[in-house]
């Protein structure tokens, strides 16, 4: 069985955050075909299936990296978390660089999820954050922590190699950036090749074949246990030198072009 294991942000979805037509269609032709799909995405599940083309497709959700695996079915097959100390000790080193952190938890996102920061300015950003109540997390009841993620401004870049270099070899966390400015921290249990290889297991379904699409560096991780790794066009030099081949970008249906080469679809 081929197994397609598709990144979302900058891969399926082009730059208007949105599924072409021209993906769409391939999407539907390798599920008549009996291909196995796999979104494998750092969005949480909620900013996965408000796709309607995603909730028609009965295929996988593999959500924030790796940390939550969903069937076909949608229900939880596997979930990792960050022990509450770790997530404490992180928030004070990302606060301290003054970036903007997101937690991502089995109740929401606070203050809120990074889909959520589309299209809003500088200031309306920092109000959000400069406004939240951090406390408020850790007082929730059945608390897991799925995801910490920061984030900075464009001209910060900076911000995000230290908050890196600081936490490195310092506390037990998988670490990979989707955008070169931010940088998510999950369970050391998370990430999207783990989940790959997870699955099969806790399924009993062994893929003959994997092919991982991704643009970001959270990408990597599936591309090493792919067998054949596709990276975007849009992708930053250093992920596509990790690919096995290289498609045109999100915005010229870049993962229905590689697909059409892969599986010499006419």
């Amino acid at each position: 069985m081929k197994c397609f294991s598709i990144d979302l942000d900058g891969t399926l979805l082009n730059s208007k955050h949105e599924i072409s037509d021209e993906n769409l269609k391939v999407l539907r032709y390798l599920e008549e075909r009996g291909h196995s799909i796999i979104f494998n995405t750092g969005r949480a599940f909620e900013d996965v299936i408000k796709y309607d083309s995603v909730r028609k497709i009965e295929a996988p959700v593999f959500s924030i990296n790796g940390t939550v695996l969903y069937s076909k079915s949608r229900e939880i097959l596997f979930e990792a978390s960050l022990p509450v100390s770790t997530y404490k000790e992180l928030f004070q080193v990302l606060k301290k660089l003054g970036l903007w952190v997101m937690v991502y938890t089995n109740q929401g996102g606070f203050p809120c999820r990074y889909p959520m920061l589309a299209g809003k300015s500088v200031e309306e950003i920092e109000r959000i954050f400069d406004s939240y109540d951090y406390n408020e997390v850790l007082e929730k009841e059945n608390l897991k922590i799925y995801k910490v993620m920061a984030v900075t401004r464009e001209d910060q870049l900076d911000k995000i190699d230290q908050a890196k270099q600081e936490v490195a070899g310092k506390l037990e966390v998988s670490m990979a950036s989707s955008f070169p400015n931010n940088v998510e921290f999950t369970s050391i249990e998370a990430t999207k090749g783990k989940a790959l290889l997870r699955y099969q297991t806790m399924t009993n379904i062994q893929f003959d074949e994997i092919y991982a699409f991704g643009d970001g560096g959270n990408d990597i991780a599936q591309f090493k246990v792919a067998t054949t790794s596709v990276a975007m066009g849009n992708a930053p030099s250093f992920i596509q030198q990790e690919a096995d081949m290289i498609t045109k970008s999100n915005d010229e249906d870049g993962f229905a072009y590689a697909v059409r080469q892969l599986l010499k679809i006419e």
